[in-house]
């Protein structure tokens, strides 16, 4: 199914997955992004590339450690699992960088599930990271690690949530088709369109993401005064893939929402839209969606930098295989003794 979209109701489509650049009703403005569309389809690819590979890894050595996994590494166990279904999108996005959307309103509406599902649970789920350090180093109680049923049954409701919330994407996505022929994969809401985007999108951002937000930057803030205070080095070592990860993923994904709410207020007319601003915006919401896609690959990189449990994990595994000898993984275990009291941030990373 596709939809004909005419020149006079929707005459300036942003080539982005998920939003459209209507034009100024005085002046229509031309086509604002000016990118080099083959080179962020190589980008995609190669982040398609390390996502696989380093969140299978992950997987592996947090399915290894699973009689030693703490609450953390199952929340982090979840968050690679979120990564690796997003790399299925990755191929899709690439081509549709660079021709129309090819695929079919099936996949439209799979591929952007899978996008919102990842960013949703990303969030909620560092978001239940932080609690668990909250709880464990403020409050000095392992209430949720030791009741690992609970953890189970937070990881569930964050998934369920992240689907719920993701509920407009399955059913407004849609194939359009604009004046010149070129498919594109959008949400289609009606002659209302316009305004059904920007409510389900303020109400995104606000519950899918500044709330978590905002619960992440009181027990970081909290977390790190106490470590302070107390001056405990090892547990703050331990602490740094942790915040690495959060810093990590705000950097990614606070730029695009930002974005999303001036575009959602320039569209309310709340800022004054010219041509100008418009070309701006667009860009940047460009950009900064491929900021966030990017994302998806990085959290593994961060683990094999600066997780020196996740290089011990991965080396143990390499050792029992047969891989490496066991006098290196000796070698290096005496080398990273020093890490081994981590206040429980976690067994693995």
């Amino acid at each position: 199914m596709s939809i004909n979209v005419d020149l006079d109701d929707f005459s300036e489509l942003f080539t982005d997955a998920n939003t459209y650049s209507p034009s100024d009703d005085a002046s229509p403005c031309r086509d604002s992004v000016s990118t080099n569309k083959y080179a962020v389809s190589v980008i995609y690819s190669i982040v398609f590339l390390l996502n696989v590979v380093g969140n299978s890894l992950v997987i592996v050595v947090l399915y290894y450690n699973k009689q030693k996994r703490s609450s953390t590494d199952i929340y982090l166990l979840n968050l690679a699992f979120a990564d690796l279904l997003f790399s299925i999108t990755l191929p899709f996005w690439a081509a549709y960088r660079v021709s129309d959307w090819l695929f079919g309103i099936g996949m439209c509406k799979v591929v952007s599930i899978l996008q919102e599902v990842n960013f949703h649970s990303g969030i909620f789920l560092l978001a239940c990271i932080s609690v668990d350090r909250y709880m464990a180093i403020v409050w000095a109680t392992e209430l949720f690690t030791e009741k690992k049923h609970w953890v189970k049954f937070i990881t569930a409701a964050v998934w369920t949530i992240s689907f719920i919330l993701s509920i407009p994407t399955i059913w407004f996505r849609n194939i359009i088709v604009t004046p010149s022929r070129v498919r594109l994969c959008h949400e289609d809401l009606g002659d209302d369109t316009e305004n059904w985007i920007i409510r389900i999108r303020i109400g995104r951002n606000v519950i899918g993401f500044f709330l978590p937000l905002l619960v992440m930057i009181f027990c970081y803030g909290s977390v790190i005064k106490t470590l302070c205070q107390t001056k405990n080095r090892q547990k703050f070592r331990a602490m740094k893939v942790i915040l690495a990860v959060f810093f990590v993923f705000l950097i990614c994904f606070l730029p695009y929402n930002i974005t999303g709410i001036v575009d959602s207020l320039m569209r309310t007319g709340h800022i004054n839209q010219t041509c100008a601003r418009r070309e701006q915006l667009d860009t940047a919401l460009y950009i900064t969606e491929v900021i966030g896609f990017t994302h998806s690959c990085i959290n593994p990189i961060l683990y094999a930098f600066i997780g020196y449990k996740f290089r011990q994990s991965f080396l143990t595994i390499l050792a029992n295989k047969g891989i490496i000898s066991k006098d290196r993984l000796s070698r290096y275990s005496r080398s990273a003794s020093v890490m081994s009291s981590s206040g429980h941030t976690s067994t693995t990373i």
